[in-house]
């Protein structure tokens, strides 16, 4: 998952990264339990319901749905606890900034839709990085590149 260009369309960009942010949550969850790992299964869960709004969305306005991969290369091994909320946290400040890329580009409910999602994945982000004992817990603007 890279950062978004802005040479196509936001809402596919925010799509292609729901994806793999839904595949990356796989290795997640298995090196993480009770608690975290029943987090993990919602924040996938909340991903999986926003790629599904977004293929009805882009579908039914004549948009071209871009197709999900088999398979999308981690940023890193992920071998245990500490590596596994690493991840969920790069997951969530990465799928954020595709999110924060629709803003400028959208208008109305669409908007709304963005931002939520924004806000959602920087708290989920937040939860993470308390998780794994990473400091700051929080960042100065979402989604934004540091």
């Amino acid at each position: 998952m890279t950062a978004p260009t802005g040479t196509e369309d936001p809402l596919a960009a925010a799509l292609t990264a729901e994806y793999a942010a839904i595949w990356a949550y796989g290795p997640i969850g298995v090196r993480l339990a009770d608690a975290e790992r029943k987090a993990a299964v919602e924040a996938e869960d909340a991903h999986r319901s926003r790629r599904d709004a977004l293929i009805l969305q882009l579908s039914t306005g004549g948009a071209a749905v871009p197709p999900d991969r088999p398979g999308y290369a981690l940023p890193f091994p992920v071998t245990d606890r500490a590596s596994a909320l690493r991840l969920a946290v790069e997951v969530e400040e990465r799928t954020a900034a595709f999110w924060r890329a629709v803003l400028p580009a959208s208008t109305g409910a669409e908007r709304d839709r963005a931002l939520s999602a924004l806000i959602e994945y920087a708290v989920r982000a937040t939860r993470w990085r308390r998780a794994a004992g990473i400091a700051p817990l929080t960042v100065a603007f979402p989604g934004r590149p540091g």
